[in-house]
């Protein structure tokens, strides 16, 4: 999926994450980048959905990581890497591992994992719209 496409509720940006889920595939790393409140959760929350992932997704803020497992045995970890500093607190909380079983990674902020985020990472970057305060610009 690419492009940049203008939404206008959680609606509509969880129809766009429905869409991009039927790239996903496990061991895939996606990055997700945009300000404080800018849809990236919204966006996990569908994408999750779509998937066919269990349980309620929420900003995983404080407690950095949350799993979501499936029935069919596959795994999503959404992590919000925001309050952590460096590579080795994102090594610390268990990347490898969940590479390693080949784990669907969302990542909020991943700049804070530096040389970690593989080079075929998928990217999508969320904006603040001008015209509304639900409107949003979503780049893939």
């Amino acid at each position: 999926m690419k492009g940049s496409y203008d939404v206008k509720s959680v609606e509509e940006t969880w129809s766009l994450a429905r869409e991009f889920a039927k790239e996903m595939k496990p061991g895939d790393v996606v990055c997700l980048e945009g300000d404080l409140g800018a849809g990236k959760t919204t966006f996990t929350q569908g994408l999750a959905a779509a998937l066919g992932f269990r349980g309620r997704v929420t900003s995983p803020t404080f407690c950095i990581v949350q799993e979501h497992g499936s029935d069919d045995g596959r795994l999503l970890v959404h992590m919000d890497l925001y309050r952590l500093h460096n590579e080795d607190d994102v090594l610390a909380i268990g990347w490898e591992d969940y590479l390693a079983r080949g784990a669907m990674l969302v990542v909020e902020w991943p700049e804070r994992a530096g040389a970690l985020i593989p080079s075929d990472a998928k990217r999508i970057s969320f904006h603040h719209a001008d015209d509304g305060e639900e409107s949003r610009r979503i780049t893939f």
